[in-house]
């Protein structure tokens, strides 16, 4: 499987920011999505994650209120909107799947990484 994030770029506080990730080589209906981002010097963390159907989400308590993913099957592609971004939100974001119903929360889930979107939030 294969995952190509997009979307990423300058913003100023306050801002938003929409990612999108496609995923090519199999049957999206069949994966599990989540989001997790890496800040400089620190590990890679959860951010959001939606079932394969797109009836569960969840998000990282950082991120609840601000972010919201979703998903179109249709166009085998998984969204993370982000609103009234903070400084603290600077990261790489990356997108990840998992060939489950259930989508993974921890890194050492994950089936299939993307190669990661580089978002900064700065005046």
């Amino acid at each position: 499987v294969q995952l190509q994030a997009s979307g990423g770029g300058l913003v100023q506080p306050g801002g938003s920011l929409r990612l999108s990730c496609a995923l090519s080589g199999r049957t999206f209906r069949h994966y599990a999505m989540s989001w997790f981002r890496q800040a400089p010097g620190k590990e890679r963390e959860f951010v959001s994650g939606i079932t394969r159907s797109g009836g569960i989400t969840d998000y990282a308590d950082s991120v609840k209120g601000r972010f919201t993913i979703s998903r179109d099957n249709a166009k085998n592609t998984v969204y993370l909107q982000m609103n009234t971004l903070r400084p603290e939100d600077t990261a790489v974001y990356y997108c990840a799947a998992r060939a489950s119903s259930g989508y993974s929360t921890e890194t050492t889930d994950v089936g299939s990484w993307g190669q990661g979107t580089l978002v900064t939030v700065s005046s």
